[in-house]
């Protein structure tokens, strides 16, 4: 499941945040009620309470759905009330939450969908759609990410 790469993704929103190396080189632990894996389709389905870690990344959902392509993953889609992630990272711990959570492989693009909020050492971005271009390290929210939602952000002053 390491190639899925969602887990990482999730938790890379905030440009400039060093994720911990060695979260890559842990195995993935994936807990659920019901796995449905269909090969013929390339469809993998897992549903209820659905646990998934690799080091210090935490990926909950409600339901995780993986398409495949030439038995390679093409796509994954977590839907949860919320769907919810954290990790640690070297800046500190990242948290975030969304109705829905969209990740295409080859694009590396990743979309919150639905009450999307990150969270960073007390920062947060909130919107209705945030969405991360890893390969660009951009970041959209609101109209820039087709939602219909203003961005709220709010960034605590440094410690004096």
């Amino acid at each position: 499941m390491h190639r899925y790469n969602l887990l990482l993704a999730l938790v890379l929103l905030a440009p400039g945040v060093p994720a911990l190396e060695s979260d890559q080189q842990q195995p993935i632990e994936l807990s659920a009620d019901f796995a449905d894996i269909d090969e013929s389709r390339g469809v993998s389905v897992y549903k209820g309470n659905v646990d998934i870690r690799q080091g210090t990344i935490r990926l909950q959902a409600d339901v995780v759905t993986v398409h495949h392509e030439d038995r390679r993953p093409s796509k994954m889609i977590a839907e949860g009330g919320p769907v919810q992630f954290t990790q640690d990272t070297e800046t500190g711990p990242v948290k975030g939450r969304a109705k829905r959570a969209e990740y295409e492989v080859n694009t590396e693009n990743l979309v919150l969908i639905g009450d999307a909020v990150v969270v960073q050492n007390n920062d947060t971005m909130r919107s209705d759609r945030i969405l991360y271009d890893r390969v660009r390290s951009v970041v959209r929210a609101g109209a820039a990410a087709q939602g219909k939602q203003r961005v709220r952000i709010t960034i605590q002053p440094p410690a004096r």
